[in-house]
């Protein structure tokens, strides 16, 4: 077996990923370990698509449903938390089964982050009373100022980015894009990778993403999720505000659109994120093995992998 191996599923959403990331830790002494940006939430584990009660007893899984939706996860503080898991599971000679579709935090646990140091949260808060009494576009202006390239890349409606861009430059006094000439930190520099990629043509995940929306809505008591997310009020910028589903689904709960019109939206949607997310792994993410067709449980895939770990 390698050492120090880590597996990684990875594929567009409905590719079957989690239910092959089970199945190999079922075989290989494995743990599985969330690598999806929104099932880090706990407030939506139906519209994200969270692995079931089931799924969660046949194996072992970590870092899902860790955040309220009012958290705003991101990629540094996943990966801090991904390579510890890992390390613990290579002390107890078990394999990391990481597993997910958010391609940046694959990326970043496979190439690492650039070195961009915390932000003390005094100088966050400075920037969050800039934005109330100066407005976005005083603060898009500003980041023009100091880092057009940044700028025209983030765009003038993107207030998180804009906000994090102004941030790190005020703390630092460097621009993210001279940041993002520095190199790379690995998080796990001694781990031996082993990336796995399902990558079914566009048109069959579309067909499963719309039947899942449908059981989603219509077994599952989606709606009920959404209407407590609703209640809440939270700001519509929170990454879990914006997960698939939730801003179309939230227009039906607050009686803006028909549910057919809600669920036509998020088909359109998801349709659209996975013909990105496949497009991004085609060209972005090299893999030791690729598998063509969703998995439902295909045993020759475990032979596969089993292989391609040494096993």
């Amino acid at each position: 077996m390698r050492k120090n191996p880590v597996l990684i599923i990875a594929g567009p959403t409905a590719s079957g990923k989690s239910a092959l990331a089970v199945a190999a830790a079922k075989a290989f002494n494995g743990v599985v370990i969330n690598c999806d940006a929104m099932q880090i939430y706990k407030d939506i584990p139906i519209i994200a698509a969270t692995p079931s009660a089931e799924e969660k007893q046949q194996v072992e899984h970590r870092l899902y449903e860790m955040y309220d939706c009012s958290v705003r996860g991101n990629v540094v503080d996943w990966l801090n938390l991904c390579a510890e898991e890992i390390r613990k599971l290579w002390e107890e000679n078990r394999l990391p089964v990481v597993v997910g579709g958010t391609g940046f935090y694959i990326e970043a646990l496979i190439n690492g982050v650039t070195p961009i140091p915390e932000v003390p949260a005094e100088i966050r808060e400075n920037i969050k009373r800039r934005l109330q009494n100066e407005g976005l576009n005083s603060l898009y202006e500003y980041l023009r100022g100091i880092d057009e390239s940044t700028a025209l890349r983030v765009g003038a409606n993107d207030k998180t980015r804009i906000m994090r861009a102004i941030e790190i430059y005020e703390y630092t006094k460097i621009t993210v894009s001279k940041w993002h000439q520095k190199p790379l930190i690995k998080k796990l520099p001694q781990a031996d990778f082993c990336v796995v990629k399902i990558m079914p043509e566009i048109e069959t995940i579309a067909e499963r993403c719309r039947r899942r929306l449908d059981k989603m809505v219509y077994e599952l008591g989606v709606i009920k999720e959404i209407e407590n997310v609703v209640k809440r009020e939270l700001s519509p910028d929170l990454p879990a505000m914006k997960a698939l589903g939730v801003p179309e689904l939230s227009l039906f709960v607050c009686g803006e659109i028909s549910l057919e019109e809600a669920l036509d939206l998020a088909k359109l949607h998801t349709r659209q994120y996975a013909k990105r997310q496949r497009t991004w792994m085609k060209n972005k993410m090299p893999a030791d093995v690729v598998f063509n067709n969703v998995y439902e449980g295909q045993s020759e895939y475990i032979d596969i992998i089993k292989k391609s770990l040494n096993l």
